[in-house]
């Protein structure tokens, strides 16, 4: 959904020109939304940060604040009086209201759904997850994490009465819909039955729904997370296949018609295997988990699960190691190829596999380096996911975060007098 500045700047003309005191609401009304924008997307900040995300005097900054604060729309959620060193007035963090919204993230794996809510102070009010089978329909899937949902709720006391969306991640490329018309095919490699789900959230929770490929949603949590957050990144995730994503200037690049960061799909062995997706010799097919466990047996080591191969690292096994050196290069000459042409930040892989073999991300990053230019500038740096098997789950979080209305649902000051509100509506008493 784009930013409401739209919906401001996009009024039709009018040859009437507005009055000062006109402009001075509309400016401020800006500014408020700024601000707002930034608590929603960022979690709850300190005003000096927020002053720096949002391009604001200290001074306007804090008669913004202060205005929204008497009115509710954002509240103090702690100051850093504990971790304070030396004298002086302890900052507060401003955050926007926690009961005023929530919001869902869901992640539909190929045989695992993940579910996440948060408030709109960005804190989790509840997360789990429940198996099941690879081939379960999708009808039985969305039942399942409604049964999953209940269950985290009602465990939690927690009723959706303040839901305001609901992002959600499912497997393999995720047709983005053109501007008229239906959505375009993806063949073999998507699901095409769950181009409907969103459409069942809505209706069971009556908000809004957005729907994304999982292992993209998974590159904008890894992108946004920690301290270290960038706005350009390269993401691949080994599982039972292999996705990635491109987060470029802060947001998904979801290419044309959804199959941007398709890396699983890139061809490494042009006599290889066949892909599902019908081709010869792709990356899934050399560095998908089923991929690695098929070569470790064709090798001799009886490996079935991750758990064996959990073991085999444990205890060097010679064929386990060239099978696992030989993916983590496959998956650097792809990698090392879109940092070519992409020059990212950062370079994150990840999949539990990464996890029980680090091998993979260092032999990987060895492949990047020989990829790149021979130059005295450094290479992005590459690392394992830091994020767990929900980070699909997290990043469909973080896209409605991006996308959900700034102000639903608090009232506007009085242009007259900004410390007189209207009950549930703008100054002249119309509903919002």
């Amino acid at each position: 959904m784009s930013g409401l500045l739209s919906k401001i700047f996009g009024r039709p003309y009018s040859a009437v020109m507005p009055t000062p005191s006109g402009v001075h609401a509309l400016v401020r009304r800006t500014h408020e939304e700024r601000v707002l924008r930034a608590l929603r997307e960022g979690g709850a900040m300190r005003r000096g940060e927020i002053a720096d995300v949002v391009g604001l005097s200290r001074s306007t900054l804090s008669e913004i604040t202060g205005s929204l604060l008497h009115r509710g729309a954002i509240v103090v959620v702690d100051t850093d009086a504990g971790r304070r060193v030396g004298s002086g007035r302890p900052a507060e963090r401003l955050a926007l209201d926690p009961g005023s919204a929530q919001y869902m993230g869901v992640d539909f794996g190929h045989r695992r759904v993940h579910v996440v809510v948060a408030d709109a102070s960005h804190e989790i009010l509840l997360s789990g997850s429940t198996p099941y089978d690879n081939d379960l329909p999708w009808s039985a899937r969305i039942e399942t994490a409604f049964t999953l949902i209940d269950q985290l709720s009602g465990a939690a006391r927690v009723h959706f009465g303040a839901l305001q969306g609901i992002g959600i991640g499912v497997p393999g490329p995720y047709p983005t819909p053109p501007t008229a018309g239906p959505r375009p095919a993806v063949g073999s490699l998507g699901h095409p039955e769950a181009v409907g789900v969103d459409a069942a959230f809505v209706h069971r929770f009556g908000a809004a729904a957005i729907v994304d490929n999982n292992t993209r949603l998974a590159a904008l949590a890894e992108a946004i997370s920690g301290d270290q957050a960038t706005e350009d990144l390269l993401y691949l995730r080994l599982g039972d296949g292999v996705g990635g994503g491109l987060v470029v200037g802060g947001r998904l690049v979801t290419g044309s018609n959804g199959l941007a960061g398709e890396f699983g799909h890139v061809t490494v062995r042009p006599a290889g295997r066949q892909c599902r997706c019908g081709k010869h010799g792709c990356l899934e097919t050399v560095a998908s988990v089923p991929a690695v466990l098929a070569a470790c047996r064709a090798g001799g080591a009886a490996l079935h699960s991750l758990d064996d191969l959990r073991s085999a690292v444990r205890r060097p096994h010679p064929v386990v190691d060239a099978v696992l050196r030989d993916a983590a290069t496959a998956v650097g000459a792809v990698l090392g190829s879109s940092a070519m042409t992409l020059n990212p930040a950062r370079i994150v892989i990840g999949g539990e596999i990464t996890t029980i073999a680090p091998v993979i991300v260092r032999q990987a990053a060895v492949t990047i380096a020989g990829q790149l230019f021979p130059s005295g500038v450094a290479g992005p740096p590459v690392r394992a996911a830091g994020l767990a098997e929900d980070a699909g789950a997290v990043g469909a979080l973080a896209a409605v975060f991006h996308n959900s209305p700034l102000l639903a649902g608090y009232p506007e000051a009085d242009a007259a007098d900004p410390r007189r509100l209207t009950p549930g509506g703008t100054a002249d008493g119309r509903a919002q």
